[in-house]
């Protein structure tokens, strides 16, 4: 048997995901991506009033912790053929931005940083000469000598008092670390910013959305009121202070994004430009669109088009139909659960099934019998195809669509780093696309507060649309598709509704594409095929494994379930 190395869990990511790599030597010959945490929130919804369900669904996850709701809603709406008003749109767009704007800042200082930053190195820093490299990339106001030198002292405090704490087990001193001391304590301490940033920002979701995480949202709108009155009488409703906390937060984001991470992430990107050679995989992106400007029925006016790249050829687009039985299936050839059909056979989400097919006490996690099941995770397909989902995709989609923003920021930064176009298809290009797309949604996040203003100071104040509205007045049955880009990637709810109630209901999320097992025809995932070919410096340190599979930030609550048909408890995890 081949030598495996294997990492479980693989921290730093949202839910437990375990990978195994067999080795060629010391190179990667074949990887295999597993979902070993369990969810059921599918079933959970069964039998309810649809316009309730996105309550349930948004606790899918606490860090995507708005779109499964926004998706719900959609797929509801989209059921029922229901509009809602130009305000509940924009509103949307601003939630559903920021919570990009969040994700990805988060994600690349707290979750993907420290695979190319050595934290301890920084002790080794001048202070004075990380201050003159801040200083030449970025304004940033928090750039000065005596600035890094307290966060060096603080982070020596913490090496040899031993209270590294969620920095314990990093492998510091790995020889696939490149940055200068000076680079490694800047990007520590923009670690460190980007704590308070992070709990700043996430304001535009209480003002709209009245709390963070999980804001409240409802089917034909939102439920925020808008006053033109202020203080005490306008009540609960979004005001002139409101308001101005909103922009207050764009100016904040905004800040942060162009004076920190982009000129960041092209810092780090400069001393690792070997790994935008490694790290593709499949070479096919898939979008659902997103960011309506005339309504979520008009996709010609998405901000982020819908469509599918096959083999990297940019210069044809397909088009993408959910409700075409066809084209987006689940497979479970590999997976822990069966379907009435077979295991050889796929499911279009509005037929979705998930049925357990694994009996034995537990999962064989000691290790994974990768020649039969071996995960959680179903295998989703685009007319039989694995696909890619995220922002490299989207980066990709808008590049190719000719958007003026998008083309120039990839040109600009490929010329900065001396890179081809080709280049983006890799490890530390999907890296570079999650940048990129901030600073687009970002600028964007902007047009769509001006817009609502607009609307307002005209006296337009409608959030919600109000029609006969009771169960009584729908067809007996309807079925409708959510559709969304979540920062992870392409995001879509399917419904069905009977009589009034949730007949039945599939969630495909970004990570089922991306960290889906191997399929009937042997197709890799996207983790699977970016790993493959990865060589190991030091197999006990499997540091390069964690760069390619956190350059898709994994949220593996938001990809498995797990439920029998009965309801009944199936499976009992004891965590030490």
């Amino acid at each position: 048997m081949s030598a495996r190395v294997i990492v479980d869990p693989v921290t730093r990511i949202e839910g437990h995901l375990r990978i195994e790599a067999k080795m060629d030597g010391d190179s990667i010959a074949l990887a295999y991506s597993s979902g070993t945490s369990v969810r059921g929130l599918e079933t959970i919804v069964l039998d309810r009033d649809p316009r309730e369900v996105w309550a349930f669904v948004q606790r899918i996850c606490g860090v995507c912790t708005l779109v499964h709701g926004i998706a719900s809603v959609r797929a509801v709406e989209d059921a029922l053929d229901y509009d809602i008003p130009p305000n509940a749109e924009l509103i949307r767009n601003l939630m559903i931005g920021a919570q990009y704007v969040h994700d990805h800042v988060m994600h690349f200082y707290h979750l993907h940083a420290l695979d190319w930053v050595d934290l301890v190195s920084g002790l080794k820093a001048d202070p004075k000469a990380t201050s003159e490299l801040a200083q030449s990339i970025s304004g940033y106001a928090k750039s000065s000598p005596g600035y890094f030198a307290d966060v060096q002292q603080q982070l020596r405090t913490f090496v040899e008092g031993g209270q590294l704490g969620i920095f314990a087990k990093g492998y510091w001193g790995h020889p696939g670390y490149r940055l200068p001391p000076e680079a490694n304590l800047m990007a520590t301490a923009h670690y460190l910013d980007a704590l308070a940033w992070q709990r700043d920002v996430a304001e535009l979701h209480a003002v709209f959305g009245g709390k963070n995480p999980h804001p409240n949202l409802c089917v034909g709108g939102m439920p925020c009121a808008i006053s033109l009155e202020s203080g005490k009488q306008a009540g609960t409703a979004v005001d002139v202070v409101g308001l101005e906390r909103v922009r207050n937060v764009l100016g904040r984001m905004s800040e942060f994004v162009h004076q920190v991470y982009v000129p960041d992430t092209l810092a780090i990107a400069g001393f690792y430009k070997d790994w935008f050679k490694q790290g593709e995989g499949l070479g096919n992106f898939l979008t659902y669109g997103d960011f309506p400007a005339k309504g979520y029925g008009d996709s010609a006016s998405y901000l982020v088009p819908a469509g599918v790249i096959l083999n990297r050829d940019l210069s044809r687009i397909e088009p993408v139909d959910l409700d075409a039985e066809n084209e987006v299936q689940e497979f479970v050839a590999r997976a822990w659960y069966d379907y009435d059909t077979g295991k050889e056979t796929g499911l279009h989400p509005y037929r979705g099934e998930t049925k357990l097919a694994y009996t034995g006490p537990e999962p064989p996690y000691t290790e994974l019998d990768v020649d039969n099941q071996y995960s959680w995770l179903k295998s989703p397909r685009w007319n039989g195809k694995p696909m890619e989902v995220g922002p490299l995709a989207r980066v990709l989609m808008l590049y190719a669509t000719d958007n003026e923003q998008a083309k120039a920021l990839v040109d600009s930064t490929l010329t900065q780093l001396d890179l081809p176009l080709e280049a983006l298809y890799s490890t530390m290009g999907r890296t570079a696309a999650r940048t990129l797309e901030t600073a687009i949604i970002v600028d964007a996040l902007r047009g769509w507060y001006d817009n609502l203003l607009a609307n307002i100071k005209a006296g337009d104040v409608k959030t919600f649309n109000e029609t006969p509205w009771e169960p009584a007045t729908w067809p007996r049955r309807a079925q409708g598709v959510g559709r969304m880009e979540a920062p992870r990637g392409a995001l879509g709810h399917w419904i069905v509704i009977e009589d009034g109630k949730v007949a039945n209901y599939q969630a495909v999320v970004p990570t089922t594409w991306n960290a889906g097992p191997r399929d009937a025809q042997d197709q890799e995932g996207a983790y699977e095929a970016a790993l493959a070919g990865h060589r190991l410096a030091d197999p006990a340190q499997p540091l390069e494994i964690l760069r390619t599979v956190h350059s898709f930030d994994p949220c593996i609550a938001c990809a498995v379930h797990l439920t029998d048909p009965e309801g009944e408890e199936v499976l009992t995890l004891n965590v030490h």
